[in-house]
């Protein structure tokens, strides 16, 4: 191996380990402030004596961001169909609480945009049983593989 690889393997690792921590540190950030917000929202209910659907969507939302969180730092990825169940519930609390004030075509719009995200989800499922990832298949028959979608 010559110094010029060997001084660039160095590098990647050093760049790889400082993105990690960054990384880290970011998700760190976010479940922490997830926490504080889904803390305030639990002031306000308290304060408020009553518990509303819209509190209830929003808490749902906010314990699909710390599960994205905790997901990725179990297996070290982050399955994509997380981020679209969140923007599905985003959605449905949207048309829930704003029904009243929306006009037919932007309530047809925002199911619209549900259902194509519901069949985005399905075709990512169908997708990854269908043709499985190579590491997926090399697990031994005793460990479950991880599933990544």
């Amino acid at each position: 191996m010559d110094v010029q690889s060997h001084t660039f393997d160095r590098l990647r690792r050093f760049f790889s380990g400082g993105l990690d921590i960054v990384e880290y540190l970011g998700l760190l950030v976010i479940g922490i402030a997830t926490t504080i917000a889904m803390y305030h929202e639990v002031v306000v209910m308290l304060a408020a004596q009553r518990v509303q659907l819209a509190d209830l969507l929003l808490m749902f939302l906010y314990l699909e961001v710390l599960a994205m969180i905790g997901q990725y730092f179990k297996s070290g990825q982050l399955p994509v169909r997380f981020p679209m169940y969140i923007a599905m519930v985003a959605l449905a609390r949207y048309l829930i609480l704003d029904i009243k004030d929306m006009n037919e075509w932007r309530m047809l719009a925002v199911a619209a945009a549900i259902f194509l995200l519901t069949l985005g989800v399905l075709v990512i499922r169908y997708g990854h049983v269908r043709f499985p990832y190579r590491e997926d298949t090399d697990a031994s028959p005793t460990e479950k593989p991880f599933v990544r979608e």
